[in-house]
């Protein structure tokens, strides 16, 4: 069977309209595009390889859980 996701929009804080596409079965965010932009962003969460390259920006540190590491050098985006 051909992978068909099924769709959440949210609105953000800014007012942008974010369509998650999650997997049917197990609701695990797939990707997502922000306005409908020609862009699509892929959770790392995503990717199953440990030698996957660490975070060089962060955004919404504010909502960040209290246990989570960032390597130094990380862009902060507020």
């Amino acid at each position: 069977d051909a992978y068909v996701s099924q769709q959440y929009v949210r609105i953000g804080d800014e007012g942008s309209r974010i369509r998650f596409h999650f997997c049917p079965n197990c609701a695990a965010t797939v990707h997502y595009r922000v306005n409908d932009e020609d862009m699509v962003v892929v959770p790392v969460g995503v990717f199953r390889d440990s030698s996957f390259p660490a975070p060089t920006v962060s955004v919404y540190e504010e909502r960040m859980h209290a246990w989570v590491g960032l390597p130094e050098g990380v862009k902060r985006v507020f």
